[in-house]
């Protein structure tokens, strides 16, 4: 109990300090709301909290505790609260400020504007989250597997040159053919955009090639090139979460005290698994962790042409991790130490 207190104590202190402010705002009902919120960004986010621990236990310490400080402001406060308003200020053709006080005073009239871009921010969070999860099972040397009828054959494929971005540009055009017209041109742009920024933030390190590998220049921009990734990564995770929380509330600051709150548990749970080596003690739970990344680009996608609930996604996520983490115990037990 004392251990998890340990990773835990920030988030608790941030999930009373955040109830409070909730209550000042709005009374219990709003308390109440920020606490759901907070919940269901767990939900959403748990696959989120594993594949960040993939990447943060190859970092130097460095940019780790910059992840896990600036990395943190920067999901919290920027991909949750600003990321949205600059979002429909581009939309309304409004400054930030203009659309902040949209927020604060025009709340309905906001959230309006903000699920007005679910195309756009779901072609660009789908298609990066759909190279995301090729990568890792798209990967000649990939010799582990979870689901082996399934992730075999596909390491096999992924001998072909760049099979990846020909999958993801397929799927885009797929999808482009089921959005309403107005909408194909939006959500094509935006699609190839986050297969381009997925393409530039994970080939960064390859600039790096002709330099000596203990070089400190080399180790700060591998660092920063892992840093912009982890924090793309969130974004593509986050903002269905903040659209979705809508149904609950209109209130900015209600919205952001709970996906807050659930954002500083993410954290947590991530330092966790790195320091007490969680993905190497249960051996499936990163193969869960990037089903569960696919599961959530498909139903990005899908959500261009027909709603789906952020609780389904939410299920779907806990579930694929769940199994995971169950197969791992069994082959655990079943393998001599």
């Amino acid at each position: 109990m004392a251990t998890l207190f340990k990773y835990f104590k920030g988030s608790i202190f941030a999930t009373v300090a955040g109830l409070v402010l909730a209550f000042y705002v709005g009374g219990p009902k709003a308390a109440f709301i920020a606490a759901i919120l907070s919940v269901l960004e767990v939900s959403l986010s748990f696959d989120n909290a594993v594949v960040n621990a993939t990447v943060l236990k190859d970092m130097d310490d460095k940019w780790r505790h910059r992840f896990m400080t600036w990395g943190m402001l920067i999901a919290v406060f920027g991909m949750r609260v600003v990321f949205p308003v600059l979002i429909v200020a581009v939309i309304a053709h409004l400054s930030p400020w203009a659309a902040l006080m949209m927020a604060v005073s025009q709340p309905d009239k906001y959230a309006a504007a903000l699920t007005s871009a679910h195309v756009v921010v779901a072609g660009f969070g789908g298609a990066f989250l759909l190279m995301v999860f090729l990568k890792f099972f798209l990967d000649k040397e990939k010799d582990v597997h979870w689901v082996r009828l399934i992730e075999a054959p596909l390491s096999k494929l992924g001998k072909m040159e760049s099979i990846q971005i020909a999958v993801c540009l397929a799927a885009i055009y797929g999808i482009s053919t089921l959005v309403h017209a107005h909408e194909q041109l939006p959500f094509v742009l935006s699609a190839v955009a986050g297969l381009v920024t997925y393409i530039v933030v994970d080939g960064f390190a390859a600039l790096l090639e002709t330099e000596q590998p203990g070089d400190a220049g080399v180790v700060a921009r591998t660092g920063l090139s892992a840093f912009l990734y982890l924090e793309v990564l969130d974004a593509s995770f986050s903002f269905d979460g903040v659209i979705g929380a809508f149904a609950l509330s209109n209130n900015i600051f209600i919205i952001a005290i709970g996906l807050g709150i659930g954002a500083m548990f993410v954290r947590s749970l991530t330092i966790m698994f790195v320091e007490k080596g969680t993905l190497d003690q249960f051996r499936y739970l990163e193969h869960g962790a990037f089903y569960a990344i696919g599961a959530l680009a498909t139903i990005m996608f899908i959500g261009t042409f027909h709603e789906i609930s952020e609780v389904v996604t939410g299920l779907i996520g806990a579930g694929f991790i769940g199994l995971a983490m169950w197969s791992s115990i069994r082959h655990n037990r079943l393998t001599p130490a």
